[in-house]
C-alpha cells in the first residue's frame, strides 16, 4: 500500500477541481463563521457523508445500493472502498447549499439603497429549522444535476468509478439516491447546529452578506461546472432538465439579492 501523503498528492492531482471547490469553501467559511465553526462544518460534513456512503455500499441505506468499482485504486485515496474525494465533496456542497438557504431566511438591515441586500447573521435563525430544511432541499436539487453526469464519468475526466446494480428512473439514477442526499443534509447540518450553538457567539452586529453571496457563488460555480460537462459530453436533454429546474430558483435568488423578495428586516437603531 502506498504511503498516505503520496496518495493524497495523487488525489489532488487527479481531482484538482474538487480541491479548488474545497479551498473556496474554506476561504468563505473562515470569513463567514471563523475557523472553529468552519473546521467543525468540514469534519461533521465529511464524517456524515462517509458513514452514509459506507452504509449504502454495503446495506443500501440511505442512498440505495451502489458500488465503487475501484478503477482508480492507486491513483487516488480510498477509505474502506470509498473514494476520499467523493465524501469530501459533500462538505463544500452542503456549505454552499447552507449559504444559499441563509440568503433566503436571514433578516436584513434596512438597505442603504433599494437594490442592496444587507443580511444579519442572526444566530437564532441560522441554526433554526427553516435553514435546515431549505439547505437539505438545495443540496438535493444540485444532486439532480451532479449524479447523472457523474454516472457518465467514463465520458469525461471523472472516470467510471461507480454504478448501480439496477438503473434508476431518472437518467439511470434511482430516486432513493436523492432521498439519501436530503438525509445527509439534514443529519450533517443538525449535528453542526448543535456544535455551533455551543461555540462562543459571533459578533452580534456582524453583517455577512459578502461571504454569503460568495458561498452562493460557490453553489452556482459547482452547478455551472456540472452543467457544462453535461452538455460537453453530448447530453442535451439532461442539461436542459437541469437548466429548467434551476430557472425559477435562480430568478427568486436574483430578486432576493436585488432586495425584491421580502424578508424579515432588522430596524436600524439611531444614535443616542
Amino acid at each position: 500500500m502506498e504511503a498516505l501523503p503520496l496518495l493524497l498528492l495523487k488525489t489532488v492531482l487527479l481531482r484538482p477541481y474538487v480541491f479548488a471547490f474545497l479551498a473556496a469553501f474554506l476561504f468563505i467559511g473562515r470569513g463567514l463563521l471563523g475557523w472553529r465553526r468552519t473546521s467543525a462544518f468540514l469534519l461533521v460534513g465529511w464524517v456524515t457523508a462517509f458513514l452514509c456512503e459506507f452504509s449504502s455500499t454495503r446495506i443500501g441505506v440511505p442512498f440505495g445500493f451502489y458500488h465503487y468499482n475501484g478503477s482508480t485504486l492507486g491513483e487516488e485515496l480510498y477509505i474502506a472502498d470509498v473514494p476520499f474525494m467523493d465524501s469530501l465533496s459533500f462538505t463544500f456542497l452542503l456549505f454552499a447549499s447552507y449559504c444559499l438557504a441563509l440568503v433566503f431566511v436571514l433578516p436584513s438591515h434596512p438597505p442603504l439603497s433599494s437594490y442592496r441586500l444587507r443580511l444579519l447573521l442572526d444566530p437564532a435563525i441560522r441554526t433554526a429549522w427553516p435553514a435546515l430544511v431549505l439547505t437539505a432541499a438545495f443540496l438535493t436539487f444540485i444532486d439532480i444535476v451532479i449524479d447523472p453526469v457523474a454516472l457518465r464519468g467514463d465520458r469525461w475526466f471523472l472516470g467510471l468509478i461507480y454504478g448501480y446494480p439496477d438503473p434508476g428512473l431518472y437518467f439511470g439514477i434511482p430516486l432513493m439516491n436523492f432521498v439519501g442526499w436530503a438525509m445527509v443534509g439534514l443529519i450533517g447540518l443538525s449535528i453542526y447546529f448543535v456544535i455551533d450553538r455551543r461555540l462562543p457567539p459571533l459578533p452580534a452586529d456582524a453583517t455577512a452578506t459578502r461571504y454569503l453571496l460568495l458561498g452562493c457563488g460557490l453553489y452556482y460555480g459547482v452547478l455551472t461546472f456540472n452543467l457544462t460537462i453535461t452538455f460537453w459530453i453530448g447530453e442535451p436533454l439532461l442539461g436542459l432538465v437541469g437548466v429548467l429546474i434551476y430557472l425559477p430558483m435562480t430568478l427568486l435568488f436574483v430578486l432576493r439579492v436585488l432586495n425584491r423578495v421580502p424578508g424579515a428586516v432588522v430596524a436600524r437603531t439611531s444614535a443616542a
